[in-house]
């Protein structure tokens, strides 16, 4: 598991739950995304913690520009991310996952107020399932649970995300740009 994953992940839920939602509002949305169930990415999120404290004023504020302007930020809270829809990736279906090709979702069942999916990847090797519940087009939960292989050891992972839409300015944050584009 790496920082790689989570960020993947966190998109993934973004794009599953727009795939779910009635409507989705086009601009500014934030996930919040906690991670359980892996020692070794608490561990990686408190050394990057330490790592950023323990730089020179100049170097810290350059990661911390590099940061804010992909919309990323790290906490003891969990990771959160601002992602900019707009409307033609809503009505395109093609929303923010950065592993496009390396990931399949299924939608096992599909209400007004919620879903449930599993999903396969290939990069890195995982699956699992996931649960979300809407409230409206403006923000979603979700649940997840992953699969995966660490040091050869099978490994289970859960995930609890929460996306809010926060307006129609996406601000300094550009829609994402598909590697495939």
């Amino acid at each position: 598991m790496n920082l790689r994953f989570v960020m993947c992940a966190a998109a993934m839920g973004l794009a599953a739950a727009s795939a779910g939602a009635q409507s989705m509002k086009p601009g500014l949305w934030e996930t919040t995304t906690r991670m359980g169930g892996s020692p070794e990415m608490d561990q990686a999120m408190a050394r990057m913690q330490q790592q950023m404290a323990g730089m020179p004023p100049e170097r810290r504020k350059q990661m911390q520009s590099i940061m804010d302007k992909q919309g990323v930020s790290a906490g003891a809270g969990g990771m959160t991310a601002r992602m900019c829809i707009t409307r033609e990736m809503i009505d395109r279906g093609q929303l923010p996952t950065r592993q496009q090709d390396s990931c399949k979702t299924a939608i096992t069942d599909k209400t007004s107020r919620g879903m449930k999916m599993n999903f396969t990847c290939t990069n890195p090797p995982s699956s699992g399932d996931a649960v979300y519940a809407f409230q409206g087009d403006q923000a979603y939960t979700m649940n997840m649970k992953i699969n995966s292989t660490a040091k050869g050891a099978p490994r289970q992972t859960t995930m609890d995300t929460s996306g809010k839409w926060l307006g129609d300015d996406c601000g300094a944050i550009k829609p994402f740009v598909f590697s495939g584009q």
